[in-house]
């Protein structure tokens, strides 16, 4: 019997005691891409099928064994690579028989192809490492291939694996693209990475009304999707039609009973009808006018809930765009210039050696190079958080530095008293009217910036910088799209495309690089090299 995952009437709840989902929808043996919005379930579902929550309602049946990828694990100072294989004790035997000192039952037990064989896993995920290597000593990204190394090496029916490649350079994605394609088990996949979601065989897409199942990879997904939305704006315009036709309906209904009850009421006046026969004529009208009243109202109440449900089916298709005041950069202004520069962190290990380059007017220039090449490095040195032991840096505009916290946002404060702070002179219905553009509207705008998703603090973040009368004329961005939904990556790409001013960014992302119009690349371990 085929591997499968069967979920039917599958619930589980929030904190607050609302059912997150309640999902019917089955997996074989195919590379699924599961993609919704920050806080829908997607790592919640995971876990449920991997076994580690149990559901509040429903069954998930499981035919074949599963391994489950996290997103973030605490690391034991005492971990090894090794570790992670299920190998510590195996890999201690090898090492006490080559020293001589195994008994024979010891001998007997070794597993002779035990380091050769997790060394080729490595080698699949692109991690040229030892297996006694400790985990505190790799970066996140390199730890992150290592673990999924050794679920490869479990040769499980099922891959569950939690946003496989966030926090891994090209090498590292291209890596772990490559295995998913060579993979022919079962996958799922959580991920915002449309480069890997290129190469699922279906996309799964998990919202407040449920889950719905597209096949093929994400382009065709996207396709179906735009196809969606038209259809159900068309749905949406004939609801709304249909109210209004109703209400019209019910005015005329209503306008002809009254002349007609007044035509009556006027005969009874006049005496000239026995009163058995005006008091049934009377109930007639009562009857009739309460008959038809009930029937309008059913109808009208169908009509709105037809138009709330497309309304609500938008709200969840529709792209994000924006317009944005404009910065007035000339072409020819210089913005950055960095002059034989040589930075780091201690004298001895210098991470930037005789940097040069510049930024004119209105370039998108991406910083790019594995992880370690002092891209984040860079960053400081242009914004002034560390200074050139020899060169010089010189920006000449205003700038905007968006970290993976956005820090410029103050977490206490509204996103509302944060756009005030970073915009004074801007008043409350200019303030108001630039957060709803960026999707934060009426009470919205109340929140705290706390209380925010990753995906929120980000577009909240834009929405105070280049919501403003004047936005700056450059912006810095380190790694924007890092543990954020597709949908919040796309409406900041929507905000990005609609500035006009100059753009370093600093990512991993080439679908993202793409949508905002990078002009020119520098790769740092080609200009340190």
């Amino acid at each position: 019997m085929p591997a499968s995952i069967a979920l039917s009437s599958l619930s589980w709840p929030t904190p607050d005691g609302r059912s997150l989902f309640d999902l019917d929808l089955s997996f074989g043996p195919e590379r699924a891409g599961l993609v919704g919005r920050n806080g829908v379930g997607k790592t919640t579902l995971l876990r449920l099928i991997a076994g580690e929550l149990r559901p509040q309602a429903g069954s998930i049946a499981v035919n074949g064994r599963v391994s489950i990828l996290r997103q973030s694990i605490q690391v034991d100072p005492a971990e090894t690579i090794a570790s992670l294989f299920g190998a510590t004790e195996a890999l201690a035997l090898l090492r006490h028989a080559e020293t001589g000192e195994a008994t024979a039952e010891e001998l007997a037990d070794a597993d002779w192809t035990l380091e050769a064989r997790m060394e080729s896993a490595l080698a699949q995920v692109g991690l040229d490492a030892r297996p006694d290597m400790a985990l505190a000593t790799l970066s996140g990204g390199q730890a992150t291939r290592a673990r999924l190394a050794a679920l490869v090496f479990a040769e499980p029916d099922f891959l569950l694996l939690d946003e496989p490649t966030n926090n891994l350079d090209r090498e590292g994605r291209a890596a772990v693209i490559d295995l998913l394609g060579r993979w022919r088990g079962g996958a799922v996949v959580v991920s915002h990475d449309r480069e890997l979601l290129e190469t699922m065989d279906a996309i799964v897409e998990l919202t407040s009304l449920g889950a719905t199942r597209y096949g093929g990879n994400w382009s065709q997904y996207r396709k179906r999707r735009a196809l969606e939305l038209a259809a159900v704006a068309r749905d949406l315009a004939d609801a709304e039609k249909r109210v209004g036709e109703i209400d019209r309906k019910t005015q005329v209904v209503a306008e002809r009973k009254a002349r007609k009850d007044g035509a009556g009421q006027r005969k009874r006046a006049k005496g000239d009808m026995p009163r058995i026969l005006m008091n049934a004529q009377k109930d007639r009208s009562e009857d009739s006018g309460g008959e038809n009243a009930r029937l309008a109202e059913r109808r009208r109440s169908q009509a709105l809930d037809a138009a709330a449900s497309a309304r609500e089916r938008i709200e969840i298709l529709q792209p994000f765009s924006i317009l944005l005041p404009p910065t007035h950069l000339p072409a020819g202004k210089m913005v950055l210039s960095i002059d034989a520069a040589s930075a780091g962190y201690t004298p001895e290990q210098p991470i930037l050696r005789n940097l040069s380059f510049s930024i004119t007017g209105p370039e998108r220039v991406a910083v790019v190079g594995p992880n370690g090449s002092g891209k984040t490095t860079l960053l400081a040195l242009v914004t002034g958080g560390l200074q050139p032991w020899s060169g010089s840096v010189r920006i000449f505009t205003d700038f905007a530095m968006f970290d993976q916290q956005v820090s410029l946002l103050d977490p206490s404060a509204s996103i509302r008293d944060n756009f005030r702070r970073i915009n004074p002179s801007s008043d409350e219905n200019t303030c108001r009217a630039a957060l709803a553009r960026f999707m934060f509207r009426a009470d919205a705008a109340l929140q705290l910036v706390s209380a925010l998703s990753g995906g929120q603090v980000l577009r909240a973040g834009l929405a105070c910088v280049l919501g403003g009368p004047q936005p700056p004329p450059l912006l810095i961005l380190d790694e924007p799209t890092n543990h954020l939904d597709i949908d919040s990556i796309e409406a900041v790409e929507a905000g990005l495309r609609a500035y006009d001013g100059a753009l370093l960014v600093v990512s991993h992302d080439e679908a993202f690089l793409e949508a905002v119009g990078i002009t020119r690349r520098l790769n740092l371990a080609e200009l340190l090299s």
